[in-house]
C-alpha cells in the first residue's frame, strides 16, 4: 500500500503544507512546527482534513500479525479440505507396497511427533550419515516390549534428515494379521520383513530400517536391558550386498526403560498366539492406565555408514563375509549404545 499522507502541523495556518521527503523540507518536518507524523506500515490511508476543515487525525495501523495469522488458518483449512476431497474421491497414491506418502506426511506422522518431541524428547544425532539420494538400509537394536522405538525411528529420519527421507520399516508377521495396525503399517511404509521384499525397496532407492533383533529384542526382560541379541543369521547383510547399498548401524537409547518388563506370562501368550504378554511395574497392576509408557528421555544415533558396493555380485553367497559383516555390525551398535548410557545423566532426563 502507498504511504499515507503526511500532515504538518504549523502554527501559522496560512502557510501552505509540505510533505515530507521534498527538497524544501527534507526533515520531513514543518517549519516551526513540530515533526510530521511519519506513516505507519499498513496504515490507511486518511484525507488531509476532516470535513468542517480541522485536521484528520493520525493514520492507523492495522494489526499485520493478526492479519497474517488469520491468512495462514485460511489456508491451512483449505489444504485441510483438499486433503479430505482427495481422500473421499480416490485422488491418491499408494506405491504396490501399500504406501500412501500423503496420509504419513499429514496425518500418521503429525499424530507421532508429540510422542517424538514432547513425550520422549528424541535427541537425534549422525543422521546424515543415511545418504541424501539413494538406497540405504538402517540397522537397530529393538527394545521396549511394543515396537515404539521403530516409530521414533522413523520420525527422526522423516523430520531430522536433511533431505527429509522415508524410512520404510521391515515388521514380522504379527504386524499384518492385526486389524487396523496392518492396514496403517502399509500405509506408513512398512512391509513384510523377507529379503524379496527389502531388496525391491532397495533397488528403488528407498531407504529401509529393519530390527534384526526381532522379538528376541523387543521382548527380553528388563534385567538384559541394551544387551543385544543375536542378529539372526545375517539375512540383511545379504540383501544389503545384493543391493550394493551401504548399511548405518542405529542405536537406540530411551526404549528399554518405557515399559520394564519383569516377567512373561507364558501361559496366557500361548493361548492367544502371542510371542509374550508382558508383566511390568504397571502392568497388569493398574489396568488401561499400566499401558501408558514412562515418559523416558531418548537418544538415537546414526553410526557411520558401512558400504557394501565393493564386493563381487557373489559376495552375498560367502557365509563368512555374511558372519563378519554381521558381527561388525551388532559390535558397532553394541559399542555406541554403552557410550550413550555413560553420556546419559538420566533416565528421564
Amino acid at each position: 500500500m502507498a504511504d499515507a499522507k503526511v500532515i504538518p502541523f504549523d502554527d501559522d495556518r496560512s502557510r501552505a503544507r509540505r510533505r515530507p521527503g521534498r527538497p524544501e523540507d527534507p526533515s520531513g518536518a514543518g517549519t516551526g512546527g513540530p515533526a510530521a507524523v511519519r506513516a505507519l506500515p499498513g496504515a490507511r490511508e486518511v484525507p488531509d482534513e476532516a470535513p468542517g476543515g480541522t485536521p484528520a487525525p493520525e493514520p492507523v495501523a492495522e494489526p499485520a500479525a493478526e492479519g497474517a495469522g488469520r491468512a495462514g488458518w485460511e489456508r491451512r483449512v483449505a489444504g485441510g479440505l483438499a486433503f479430505l476431497r482427495r481422500r473421499v474421491t480416490g485422488e491418491y497414491e499408494v506405491d504396490e507396497f501399500g504406501y500412501d506418502a500423503e496420509l504419513t506426511d499429514q496425518v500418521l506422522m503429525s499424530l507421532l511427533r508429540p510422542l517424538y518431541e514432547k513425550y520422549f524428547r528424541v535427541e537425534v544425532k549422525g543422521v546424515e550419515n543415511i545418504p541424501e539420494k539413494g538406497g540405504a538400509l538402517v540397522v537397530a537394536n529393538h527394545s521396549g516390549t511394543l515396537p515404539l522405538d521403530g516409530l521414533m525411528m522413523q520420525v527422526a529420519v522423516h523430520d531430522r534428515h536433511p533431505a527429509g527421507r522415508h524410512l520404510r520399516l521391515l515388521a514380522a508377521d504379527l504386524v499384518f494379521v492385526l486389524p487396523v495396525v496392518n492396514e496403517l503399517a502399509r500405509k506408513a511404509g512398512h512391509t513384510l520383513a523377507c529379503a524379496e521384499d527389502a531388496e525391491r525397496l532397495l533397488k528403488a532407492g528407498e531407504v529401509v530400517g529393519v530390527m534384526p533383533e526381532g522379538f528376541k529384542g523387543i521382548g527380553k526382560p528388563f534385567s538384559e536391558r541394551y544387551k543385544l541379541q543375536r542378529f539372526g543369521r545375517g539375512g540383511f547383510v545379504s540383501t544389503a550386498l545384493r543391493a550394493g547399498v551401504p548399511i548405518v548401524p542405529c542405536s537406540i537409547v530411551g526404549a528399554e526403560e518405557i515399559y520394564p518388563m519383569i516377567g512373561n506370562a507364558k501361559t496366557l501368550a500361548r493361548l492367544l498366539g502371542l510371542p509374550y504378554v508382558p508383566v511390568t511395574p504397571t502392568f497388569p497392576w493398574l489396568g488401561p492406565l499400566g499401558m501408558l509408557p514412562l515418559p523416558t528421555k531418548w537418544t538415537i544415533e546414526f553410526g557411520e555408514p558401512i558400504p557394501t558396493d565393493g564386493y563381487p555380485p557373489e559376495a552375498a553367497e560367502d557365509p563368512m563375509l555374511m558372519f563378519n559383516l554381521t558381527d561388525q555390525v551388532r559390535e558397532q551398535i553394541q559399542h555406541t549404545l554403552y557410550k550413550l548410557l555413560v553420556q546419559r545423566r538420566s533416565v528421564f532426563f
